[in-house]
């Protein structure tokens, strides 16, 4: 079928919905929500056979409305009474959730259902919800419904649209003034459930030292005690507060901005400054930190001869402070008697790579930039060189740019079924880093390569596996997954050819160091990289400005619009083009 999606924002739900159809062969073409006008010329361009709306907020005009079958994806699900909204369903500790697959019309009494999902709602943040559940099931009733609209033959079933039991589009990120804190009575789980249902939204309002900010990144404490709303510890950027039974930590905030000024989320102590100078810090003793009552982002454990090396950082942003952390929880982790170490990243994200927010807030942000990048390369550079054991990188969360490459340094490339990656860098404006024109081609040849870095489009697991991208498909499912990882890590702790395939390993990297050492990769990337940091050309710097502020674009991008691509094949091959000369003199060997 031709499917014209249509959405407000090409988010990680959208690009799940776009890669699942690909996998199946429709012709799927993408226009953001940008205008009436826009959205008609798209629809006259693609002229689809459905359009489907996996996230929208606004209202399709009634002429599209009228002339085409549209099917939004819906938040709720229709035996859902009394609560529209997710941030609802948390707050009042509803035990599921679902999305509906529903037809919109210009007349909303006619709305029909063509598929639903439900699904059951972890104690977690809404944000970790909709990257994971919501995304899971909106990919599942998208398939369904457009199974069910090419049959020809399935009737949706009749629903009569009502706003305040089933909503109309996914609602707008807007503070809910009754869910504020209240740190004199209200309990830890109170507060955490409260931050939980704003987080991934416009965030959870309240003041800190005397600041109005946002809250985000909810964490319960299960030691420390204080006067309520005191805060009483900080580690590693986040801040604990003391509640009435006990305390909690609180990852990230956002100051409320005046007038038009313009705010990012940050680490909560990079926020607050100075009003943290008394505030005493509380370390994390040793990397078998076993306590999971607490703030902690990088975790060891150990069974079977296999070390899992856990880094669960927020939005998946690496930090320099953070690649410096697990830098040394690497080392710590491979001085350990093991013969096997997993990267197992975190559950939301396995890595987006630089952590461009803090980029943006640092008083030169080219320089951070650059400190940033490096951290990255000392650490692969590590991870790359150790030939004392095989390691295994367990891609369970979605990954971006360095993100990517970063799996790549492994001996077995691991990713679970359903996650989207994004190998590429040239949406922000980079040429890339951490020695992808060293690793990526090895893994899928020279020219894809290239293809990859210019097309800038996601990829599923399928096709990362087809490609040679990754080795393994773990199963979606997060217990199957990681009882499928640690099976296959043992077990290739335990094989009868480990030595040999060690004695590979270390005869492979020798070998890639005489014909070009390391060292060149990364002098030659940075070459390119100061270029787009120093250079005359401001691309990366607008795309990360726009980036972090979340400034919606002015046009939809070519690589997304088929239906707008006169002439971008002609934009491609030039772009290729540019890396190409590049490549043959010293990048590809």
């Amino acid at each position: 079928m031709r499917i014209l999606l249509v959405t407000t924002a090409y988010d990680g739900l959208s690009q799940r919905v776009h890669v699942e159809l690909n996998t199946l062969g429709h012709d799927v073409s993408i226009e953001l929500a940008l205008g009436d006008e826009l959205l008609r010329e798209a629809v006259a361009l693609f002229h689809p056979d459905l359009i489907l709306c996996p996230f929208l907020q606004q209202t399709l005009p009634a002429d599209i409305q009228h002339q085409y079958t549209c099917i939004s994806l819906q938040p709720g699900y229709a035996a859902m009474v009394g609560v529209t909204t997710l941030e609802q369903a948390i707050l009042n500790g509803a035990e599921t959730w679902g999305i509906m697959a529903v037809e919109t019309t210009d007349d909303p009494t006619t709305k029909r259902i063509w598929a639903t999902a439900t699904f059951p709602l972890r104690m977690v943040s809404r944000a970790s919800i909709y990257r994971n559940e919501v995304t899971d099931a909106a990919a599942q009733v998208a398939l369904e419904s457009v199974r069910r609209v090419a049959s020809g033959t399935f009737v949706p079933t009749s629903m009569l649209a009502s706003p305040t039991d089933h909503g109309q589009t996914w609602p707008l990120a807007t503070q809910q003034p009754a869910c504020g804190i209240d740190w004199s009575t209200d309990s830890t789980a109170q507060i955490i459930r409260k931050i939980n249902a704003a987080d991934g939204g416009l965030g959870l309002l309240d003041t800190v030292a005397g600041q109005s900010v946002y809250l985000y990144g909810a964490h319960g404490e299960g030691q420390m005690h204080g006067q309520p709303g005191a805060i009483i510890a900080q580690r590693h950027g986040a801040i604990c507060r003391a509640t009435v039974d006990g305390a909690v930590w609180i990852s990230h905030l956002k100051q409320k901005p005046e007038g038009d000024q313009l705010t990012i989320k940050l680490p909560a102590a990079t926020v607050l400054g100075d009003r943290l100078q008394d505030v005493p810090e509380s370390p994390i003793e040793t990397l078998y930190q076993g306590r999971a009552d607490t703030f902690r982002e990088i975790w060891y454990e150990e069974q079977n001869e296999v070390g899992y090396l856990y880094f669960d950082f927020h939005n998946g942003a690496f930090s320099t402070a953070q690649l410096g952390r697990l830098h040394t929880a690497f080392l710590a982790a491979r001085r350990q008697p093991t013969k096997v170490i997993v990267l197992m990243g975190g559950m939301d994200f396995w890595s987006n790579g630089m952590h461009l927010n803090l980029v943006e807030a640092a008083a030169d942000p080219a320089e951070a930039s650059i400190r940033n990048c490096n951290a990255i390369d000392d650490l692969m550079r590590t991870i790359i060189t150790t030939d004392s054991h095989l390691i295994v990188s367990a891609m369970r969360g979605s990954a971006g740019a360095s993100g990517v490459i970063l799996a790549l340094i492994a001996d077995k490339v691991c990713a679970r079924t359903g996650i989207i990656l994004n190998p590429h860098y040239q949406t922000m404006g980079l040429y890339g880093s951490a020695y992808w024109t060293y690793l990526l081609p090895q893994r899928v040849g020279q020219q894809r390569a290239i293809s990859l870095a210019a097309n800038c489009l996601p990829m599923g697991v399928k096709e990362a596996f087809a490609i040679g991208l990754i080795d393994t498909m773990l199963p979606a499912d997060f217990a199957d997954c990681d009882l499928a990882l640690r099976q296959m890590a043992e077990a290739l702790a335990h094989s009868p050819d480990y030595e040999r395939r060690l004695a590979q390993k270390r005869a492979k990297r020798f070998h890639d160091e005489k014909l070009k050492p390391l060292a060149a990769y990364r002098a030659e990337e940075f070459a390119q990289l100061r270029n787009n940091l120093y250079g005359a050309d401001p691309a990366y710097h607008v795309a990360r400005f726009n980036f972090v502020h979340k400034i919606a674009p002015q046009a939809t991008p070519l690589r997304l619009a088929k239906h707008r691509q006169v002439g971008v094949l002609e934009s491609a091959a030039a772009a290729v083009t540019l890396l190409q000369p590049v490549a043959a003199q010293s990048y590809w060997g």
